[in-house]
């Protein structure tokens, strides 16, 4: 379990909490991008693109991450896109500025045939955000190819942990891994 470094971003957490149980913890069967069978679904893009939940996600990712001196997020896309921006528009407001990018799955095939959109990473330290962590693949890919163009990847940062691997997957690649909500704080078992 994380806690906020202060009694305001800790109720926020809460706040949060509250509403991922509420409004994105779907039961029934499912399967997940990893392809494992699960009996719950966290749908956390109805969140981080939601007006209550997106700027709390980007305060409570800024604060995971105050301690690394980043210059920027991003991730994967679609998953990583809105904590990106929800922790850009935090940062701002915070007054230390950090930037967003963008990991495509493939380089674009016609403009700049880039991978990763937005702030330019080469020489910078970055973080790798994603909604959901089940295995750590896709924040690991997206590790990958910041790397591959010259960021220094310093750790993974997820809203929700699904405690089925991906903490230890992205700690054997050798990266810092912190969530700020796992399946013990949404009452949750894992599958």
């Amino acid at each position: 379990m994380t806690v906020a470094s202060t009694p305001e971003l800790e109720a926020q957490r809460q706040d949060l909490i509250a509403l991922i149980g509420e409004e994105a913890v779907f039961h029934g069967d499912f399967t997940l991008s990893s392809g494992k069978k699960a009996t719950y679904y966290v749908d956390m893009r109805k969140l981080t693109l939601d007006h209550r939940a997106a700027p709390a996600i980007g305060r409570l990712v800024l604060d995971l991450v105050r301690d690394l001196e980043v210059d920027a997020v991003g991730g994967l896309t679609l998953g990583a896109d809105p904590i990106a921006n929800a922790v850009l528009h935090a940062s701002v407001a915070s007054g230390t500025p950090v930037d967003a990018f963008v990991v495509r799955k493939e380089p674009k095939d016609h403009g700049r045939g880039r991978q990763i959109e937005g702030a330019e990473v080469a020489g910078k330290r970055v973080v790798i955000v994603e909604d959901t962590s089940t295995t750590g693949q896709s924040p690991l890919k997206a590790a990958e190819v910041a790397r591959a163009a010259g960021a220094d990847v310093v750790a993974v940062v997820t809203v929700v942990d699904r405690k089925t691997g991906a903490q230890a997957a992205v700690e054997a690649a050798g990266f810092t891994w912190r969530s700020i909500i796992d399946l013990d704080d949404l009452g949750l078992a894992p599958q």
